[in-house]
């Protein structure tokens, strides 16, 4: 299998680059037999076993690199089955590295690696291939998609149904699908998978079904409720809820109105940090 990755436009945002080529003299894993992402019937939380903190051909996405000492990279990683993990790329930075070209941004690659501290050794990556590279607009959606994992995911927390969407997403954004209904798709999955989203069709409190001509507000930590003229939180439809538990965009309202709620939602569980992502979005396309 080849190693050679598709080189991707130079346009990421410098606030939140990921290194282009990177990491480390190190072994490169054999190619699998079987597709790296193929989604089992029964997604699982739990953590394969593994043997001396040894793991290997574990499906991984870079979600960002930075530095360390001299030669080497820190490696912010998204896998299946261990979720958000940091490996140390040893080497990375020396100009005859095996892995140039291979821990790119947005494809996706088999990873190994050894240790059981919050700091692991990256031991071995090879690029699976098969997804198209990402340019232009949905370039930088990626950027964003990542920049929302590494705020909001916990390390070693494992997410496969988080991780099984990021791959539609990307899939979805390659594909030239409409970026502002991908975006609130996925969203709304990181809320939900992350245990923060509450269920948009009953009213706080009451349990009341929510009703399609009516407007509420949404309580970031408990859920919608009727909304009153003294709320400073966006007044969103019941029939933008019930599209949205329902992952209908479609509709033009329903489309602006989310756009609003998310933001809203996410800023809430981003605690005033900046998307620096989001707002280069907002700036050229107002995603």
């Amino acid at each position: 299998m080849s190693t050679t990755t598709p080189a991707q436009p130079d346009i990421a945002p410098a606030s939140f680059a990921v290194s282009a080529a990177v990491p480390a003299p190190v072994a490169i894993a054999p190619p699998a037999a079987t597709p790296a992402f193929a989604t089992p019937t029964a997604p699982r939380r739990s953590r394969p076993p593994a043997r001396d903190g040894r793991i290997t051909g574990q499906p991984a996405f870079v979600l960002h690199s930075y530095p360390h000492k001299e030669t080497s990279l820190i490696v912010d990683v998204f896998t299946r089955e261990y979720g958000r993990i940091a490996l140390v790329a040893k080497g990375a930075k020396r100009p005859h590295s095996q892995l140039r070209g291979v821990l790119q941004t947005f494809q996706p690659l088999q990873a190994g690696w050894t240790g059981k501290s919050e700091l692991r050794i990256l031991t071995g990556a090879e690029w699976v291939g098969g997804m198209l590279p990402l340019e232009k607009t949905a370039l930088l959606c990626g950027f964003y998609l990542n920049e929302l994992l590494v705020k909001l995911l916990a390390r070693d927390d494992p997410h496969p149904v988080l991780f099984d969407h990021y791959v539609a997403t990307l899939n979805q954004l390659a594909h030239n699908e409409p970026p502002p209904i991908v975006l609130r798709k996925f969203e709304r999955a990181l809320l939900k998978e992350t245990g923060v989203a509450a269920d948009l069709t009953r009213c706080t409190g009451t349990r009341q079904a929510v009703e399609a001509g009516q407007v509420y507000v949404v309580d970031p930590e408990r859920g919608p409720r009727p909304a009153r003229a003294s709320d400073a939180w966006p007044k969103i439809t019941g029939k933008t809820l019930l599209d949205m538990e329902r992952e209908d965009y479609l509709d033009v309202a329903t489309q602006a109105q989310s756009k609003l709620l998310m933001r809203f939602l996410l800023a809430h569980q981003l605690g005033g940090a900046t998307l620096n992502t989001r707002q280069i979005l907002i700036d050229l396309m107002q995603l």
